[in-house]
């Protein structure tokens, strides 16, 4: 009776320190950050490990079962998970495909890997089960449902024009409801108001406030934050803010309010929603603007982060928190990560290389 009394709490106590470990794993912070290498010769997810302060660590890399294209796609979007970010979705542009990935903290499984129903995949835009994938080629966007293992399934019906031959991004508006692209060549915005079924009405084309316009993000309130990169000209860059109602149609809150570098070409906004950043691919820098509750922006710092001549940054990502801020320096093939402090800041945390210059995309987890 004694031994089976100790084997019982042998076993209790296992399975507390178990318990405690798992709470301690979770409170350490620790997560990932992902980007695609976007190789000819076979596409691969680089991953490295975060902590809660955003240091970060290689931790290998996972075949995607496509190719890239092996140079930069002039893109925003090509790693996307979504809400909840069980699953991380990344285009293979080289081989026409999307691959899928199961995601369980910082580990990939790769799940699936579908035709993405044109040429050349450049963007992804996921919004619960849907995932809508922009095919530069083609001049389309065309949708999937993903099923529970991660399988995507083509959705019937989905399939519709861009306006422009030279896009950058797709994404959803907050609520779904909308699925807008930008178009560099003709300074335009599409905008494809999406049923109940999944499935998106004709595009709607709206002229940029400013030239070239590239990345774009949502901010909480339903702002559409767009970045404008005036074909790279010197101290021309500049964002804008729009309004987005369920029609599709777009109104100017901030036209083109200038952040006096080269090619802001990436956005990412702040979980609170008040403060948007743009990536300077020409100038090796960061700028950072404020955005009010009506949308309306301003300039916060024309140099908030200096990545450094030739580091061409381009994508970037967030923790949860929006605590981290990463960006992915291709020109000088790193990873580098700034802490955001309260007034939108951004300070130095650290830099992390064995990145190929072709490398598309960031994901942080």
């Amino acid at each position: 009776m004694r031994t089976a009394r100790r084997a019982a709490l042998g076993a209790a106590l296992a399975i507390v320190a178990l318990a405690l470990t798992a709470g301690a794993a979770m409170a350490s912070g620790k997560g990932a950050v992902y980007t695609s290498t976007n190789a000819a010769s076979g596409n691969e997810v680089l991953v490295f490990e975060r902590d809660h302060d955003g240091d970060l660590s290689p931790d290998g890399s996972v075949a995607t079962g496509g190719n890239g294209t092996g140079s930069g796609l002039g893109n925003q979007g090509a790693l996307a998970s979504g809400k909840g970010g069980r699953f991380l979705h990344v285009v293979n542009a080289g081989s026409d495909s999307i691959s899928t990935f199961k995601e369980r903290h910082g580990s990939l499984k790769l799940a699936d890997v579908t035709p993405s129903g044109g040429d050349l995949p450049i963007s992804l835009a996921v919004h619960g089960r849907l995932v809508y994938a922009l095919n530069e080629g083609t001049r389309e966007i065309t949708g999937f449902i993903r099923t529970h293992r991660g399988g995507l399934i083509p959705l019937p019906g989905s399939t519709e024009a861009i306006t422009g031959t030279d896009p950058a991004q797709v994404e959803f508006s907050n609520d779904g409801g909308t699925l807008v692209v930008t178009n560099k060549d003709t300074n335009s915005i599409d905008t494809f108001v999406v049923g109940p079924d999944g499935t998106p009405g004709p595009a709607q084309s709206q002229p940029s406030e400013g030239e070239t316009p590239f990345g774009f993000d949502f901010d909480k309130r339903g702002h559409l934050i767009v970045s404008e990169a005036f074909g790279g000209a010197p101290g021309a860059s500049a964002v804008s803010s729009y309004s987005l109602d369920s029609s599709g149609l777009l109104t100017t809150i901030s036209p083109s309010v200038p952040d006096h570098e080269a090619a802001a070409c990436w956005i990412a906004i702040t979980k609170n929603g008040r403060f948007a950043y743009t990536t300077n691919t020409g100038s090796g820098s960061i700028s950072s603007y404020s955005i009010g509750h009506d949308g309306s922006l301003e300039l916060l710092e024309q140099v908030a982060a200096a990545t450094g001549m030739g580091s061409a940054p381009t994508d970037m990502a967030q923790t949860s928190s929006s605590r981290v801020l990463f960006a992915l320096l291709p020109g000088t093939g790193e990873v580098a990560a700034y802490r955001v402090s309260r007034d939108g800041g951004l300070t130095p945390v650290d830099e992390i290389g064995g990145v190929p210059a072709s490398a598309s995309g960031l994901a942080a987890s």
